[in-house]
């Protein structure tokens, strides 16, 4: 989700046997946070919280 001038930010934090993967839209600074296991790849991780982060940015929009 890099268009429309935005770029997503993915930070991750060990946290016991599990990873929270924090993404940050960088055009309006919001931010959606999942957890998962740390034995699941970071693609995969990424790509849930990029689709959290679409749909909260769906539900925000203006109509």
């Amino acid at each position: 989700m890099t268009g429309q001038g935005r770029e997503v930010y993915f930070e991750f934090t060990s946290v016991g046997k599990a990873v929270k993967v924090t993404a940050i839209d960088s055009k309006t600074a919001t931010e959606v946070t999942v957890m998962g296991p740390a034995t699941a790849s970071q693609a995969d991780l990424e790509r849930l919280a990029l689709q959290k982060l679409k749909a909260r940015l769906a539900r925000e929009q203006p109509r």
